[in-house]
């Protein structure tokens, strides 16, 4: 990888990492153009899959929106909780739960190659006072 390369992953980086909510990637080509003017979209979207590819960044299939990995553990499928409300990911592993995942599919002879899992809801924050007593 080229050292501009390098360069625009880290920057991609640091912008997803400020943000506590997902970018789509025009969101992060818009911040990226504030210090690269001419950066182009192609590019924005071969370092967003480099840093997907690696587990240092997560795309959320259900919003076309990235963020940053959260945990050390890039071996293991993430399961990423969206706060419908106010955006917010939450980023956890539960090994055990994939293997039954991956097991439940090979049932019916299902190969599976990667994990999504995404779980749409209200975090605690959001959520804190809204159910019934």
């Amino acid at each position: 990888m080229s050292r501009q390369g390098q360069r625009i992953q880290k920057e991609i980086l640091v912008i997803l990492r400020r943000h506590l909510t997902p970018r789509s990637a025009y969101d992060v080509l818009g911040e990226l153009r504030q210090i690269s003017p001419k950066i182009a979209p192609p590019t924005v979207y071969r370092a967003l899959a480099s840093l997907t590819l690696r587990g240092r960044v997560h795309r959320l299939e259900s919003l076309n929106a990235f963020i940053a990995c959260q945990c050390d553990q890039h071996q293991n499928a993430s399961i990423l909780s969206i706060c419908d409300d106010c955006g917010t990911v939450e980023e956890s592993v539960a090994p055990d739960l994939l293997k039954e995942l991956s097991s439940i599919a090979a049932q019916s002879g299902f190969a599976p190659s990667r994990h999504v899992i995404e779980v749409h809801g209200l975090c605690a924050s959001c959520g804190t006072g809204d159910s019934p007593a």
